[in-house]
Formats: C-alpha cells, sequence, structure tokens
C-alpha cells in the first residue's frame, strides 16, 4: 500500500523500540510528521536518529503514558504544531508486562495488576480523551490501539492482568468507535501475535527453549514469527483512506492461528 501522510500529524505513544519504533518510521517514510513519546530515552533518541531522511519528521518526547496531564500537554503540542489544529493519526502502542512474569493468581500483588492496566488500558483513555475534541472540532480522525493475541484468547506467559487488560482495551476500542464515529473519527484495534520486538520479548522467546520455540511457530499457519513491520503495515492500513470505512475492528496479524 503506498498511501501517503504528507502534511498529517500522527502521534504514536512507545516509540522507543519494537513495534512503536517500526510503526513511527513507517508514517514517517510515508511524510508524515509524527510525534512519538516513551520513557526510554536513549532509545527514543535512535528512533529520531533512524528517521532523519525519510519524507517526513520525528519529534521525541519523554512522557509516562499513565501521567494524564503530562499526555494531555504531549498531545497539546502535536495538535499546535499540525496544520489543522488536531491529530490526524492517534496510535496507542505503549504496553506490555512492565517485566512482570506469569505467577499463580493467588501470588500476584493487587499493585501489579493494577500497573498493567494502568499502561494498557487506561493510558489508552487517556490519550483518546486528550486528541479527541480537536478530531471532532475538524470532523476527521484516526485513533488505533495495539493490543494483543492475549487480548482474544489467553497470554503465552500466563500474566493474568495482561490478557485482561489487552482484552478491556479491545473493549475500549468498540465503545470508542461508537461513540466518535458521529464526527468521522475511526477506531480501530491491531492484535499482534508474538514478534519479537524489544527485549522483554526477547526473554519470552529463550524462555521457551529451542523445542518451545519450534512448537510456538509450527502453530502458526505461515510457519513464521512476525516483524515489527508486519505489525506496522497493518496500522499504516487502518489510518489511510483505503479504511475510511472500517470502525470498531480487531485485526489479529499473528501469521494465521
Amino acid at each position: 500500500m503506498n498511501a501517503s501522510f504528507a502534511g498529517q500529524t500522527v502521534v504514536v505513544s512507545g516509540g522507543a523500540n519494537g513495534l512503536g519504533r517500526a510503526i513511527t518510521l513507517a508514517f514517517a517514510a510515508r511524510g508524515a510528521d509524527v510525534w512519538t513519546c516513551d520513557v526510554l530515552e536513549q532509545e527514543l533518541a535512535e528512533t529520531v536518529k533512524l528517521a532523519k531522511g525519510t519524507a517526513g519528521t520525528v519529534t521525541g518526547r519523554i512522557v509516562d503514558v499513565t501521567d494524564a496531564l503530562a499526555v494531555r500537554e504531549f498531545v497539546s503540542a502535536a495538535e499546535a504544531a499540525s496544520r489543522q489544529g488536531a491529530v490526524d493519526v492517534l496510535v496507542h502502542n505503549a504496553g506490555g508486562v512492565a517485566g512482570q512474569v506469569g505467577r499463580p493468581l493467588e501470588e500476584v500483588p493487587l499493585e501489579d495488576w493494577r500497573v498493567l492496566f494502568a499502561v494498557n488500558v487506561e493510558a489508552a483513555f487517556i490519550f483518546a480523551q486528550a486528541a479527541a475534541p480537536a478530531m471532532k472540532a475538524v470532523g476527521a480522525g484516526r485513533i488505533v490501539h495495539i493490543s494483543s493475541g492475549a487480548g482474544l484468547g489467553v497470554s503465552l506467559t500466563g500474566i493474568q492482568a495482561y490478557a485482561s487488560a489487552k482484552a478491556a482495551q479491545i473493549g475500549l476500542t468498540r465503545q470508542l468507535a461508537h461513540e466518535l464515529g458521529p464526527w468521522g473519527i475511526t477506531v480501530n484495534n491491531v492484535a499482534p501475535g508474538f514478534v519479537r520486538s524489544n527485549p522483554a520479548t526477547e526473554r519470552q522467546w529463550q524462555s521457551y527453549g529451542e523445542e518451545g520455540q519450534r512448537a510456538l511457530v509450527d502453530r502458526i499457519a505461515l510457519k513464521r514469527l512476525g516483524t515489527p513491520d508486519d505489525i506496522a503495515y497493518a496500522v499504516v492500513f487502518f489510518a489511510s483512506p483505503d479504511a475510511s470505512w472500517i470502525t470498531g475492528q480487531v485485526l489479529s496479524v499473528d501469521g494465521g492461528k
């Protein structure tokens, strides 16, 4: 797909590495002015550096996505720099397991449960709440959430809060699609399968061992793991004019299960 985003302002959370970096660079390559944020300063700077020479631009900011005020300030800065005073595309990618591992239910502290809901669900709500008013004012916008196959089934790692939070995020996607649709705003969700995209997923992959790795790949119809670009292309599609009559949908990008 050769969609151009020249002149458009795109906000991507969690752009320091992995899927967020791939999504950021995919939009920049297509001419967008991308504003991306993360808490990993060095990795975020590397994303900005990798975008040099693309058709678009990338601005990186250090933002804790669970801090509502910081998110509003970040989105407002992107809106102020945009041509129409609104973000054209919002991608909430930040999330993950926050360093947690699978444990029996009775051993999970309530605070660990809350941490994963804060970054995976509450942050998605905060970003949408920040961007929606200006999108409504111009009568257009695209919101894309990055969930997980865990939100449609179970977590490979056995982390109860992660699977639950991603399922909740999918519910938020569907609800916002109906609420914001009258203003021409679409809200969709990409649910990736297992992708070796950052230190956490690399540790997960190594923990399976050779036999477990082979079994995981054998369960995939296309017999290969996905790449960050595979996920980025799905996000670009949802943000493109080709998806103008698609909203409230979850696209599994998992190689076939």
